[in-house]
């Protein structure tokens, strides 16, 4: 890895230029994404009060895919047939904020795969149920706050296992998501991330947020406020530990497949600053 790559990123959009310039591996200027595709779903588990829907953009490039979640049916139509076979370079640069995140992360991870020499360790998460991976997969994502008991964890990106988890441990967690509305426990869910990050101990905050634009507002705000950010991210999983060291405290990268496709075992992947991720 060079000097360059080990280097936090400023923002994403200096990322994206550092990588459009060839300063973290080769320039992307000859390469082709291979496969586009979209992954939707619908769940409620058993026990559980609500439900709740995802969709995710995927992008091959080679062995590697990048990812970015969307709202269900934000994507224009036609988005994923455009994608298959365009030009890398040009999707770094397209006007859909997630086509520039998925190619970007599937960039990422071809160039810097997840692995010890980017400051990665491997969590495996154990074979389940849906329930049981998503409880095991909140664990492997809480493990990596550090706050002791009676501590408050803004979450940004609702995820009832995940708030769960943190009751557990003793920790009052805020819960924060654009939508909106209550938690399974009708807890209300406050919109507005940033007027919460003073009155929180620490943020953990879903890698979403790369896609609809609020991860660089929230980051400096968890900069400013002296607010540990834990990122937990299927979208951009390769993406977010380039800012380890510069507002990212620590990553629970998951890259496709994720925990919700299959019952089989899996690995996520936790990244320190204070360890030396890829800082």
């Amino acid at each position: 890895m060079t000097a360059t790559s080990r280097t936090p990123a400023p923002c994403f959009d200096t990322l994206l230029d550092q990588v459009l310039r060839g300063e973290l591996g080769p320039a992307p200027v000859t390469r082709r994404i291979d496969v586009a595709f979209t992954t939707s779903q619908a769940v409620r588990h058993e026990g559980r009060r609500g439900g709740y829907r995802n969709e995710v953009l995927s992008l091959r490039l080679g062995r590697s895919v990048g990812s970015c979640a969307v709202e269900p049916g934000a994507l224009p139509a036609g988005t994923v047939e455009d994608c298959a076979g365009a030009e890398l370079a040009a999707l770094l640069a397209h006007p859909l904020l997630p086509v520039r995140v998925a190619a970007l992360d599937a960039c990422l991870m071809d160039l810097l795969p997840h692995g010890p020499a980017q400051g990665a360790r491997p969590v495996d998460l154990p074979a389940g149920t849906s329930l049981e991976r998503s409880r095991a997969r909140a664990t492997a994502v809480a493990d990596l706050l550090d706050v002791p008991p009676g501590a408050t964890v803004l979450v940004v990106g609702v995820v009832n296992s995940l708030l769960a988890e943190l009751r557990s441990r003793g920790l009052r967690a805020i819960p924060c998501d654009l939508k909106g509305g209550s938690t399974e426990w009708g807890e209300p869910i406050a919109t507005d991330a940033l007027a919460e990050v003073a009155r929180c101990d620490a943020v953990l905050a879903s890698g979403m947020t790369l896609g609809n634009g609020t991860f660089e507002p929230l980051r400096r705000s968890a900069l400013a406020h002296g607010k540990p950010l834990v990122m937990f991210a299927q979208t951009g999983s390769a993406v977010l530990p380039r800012f380890l060291g510069a507002g990212v405290a620590a990553v629970c990268a998951e890259p496709y497949p994720f925990f919700w496709l299959d019952g089989g075992p899996g690995t996520v992947h936790h990244y320190r600053a204070c360890d030396g991720g890829t800082s």
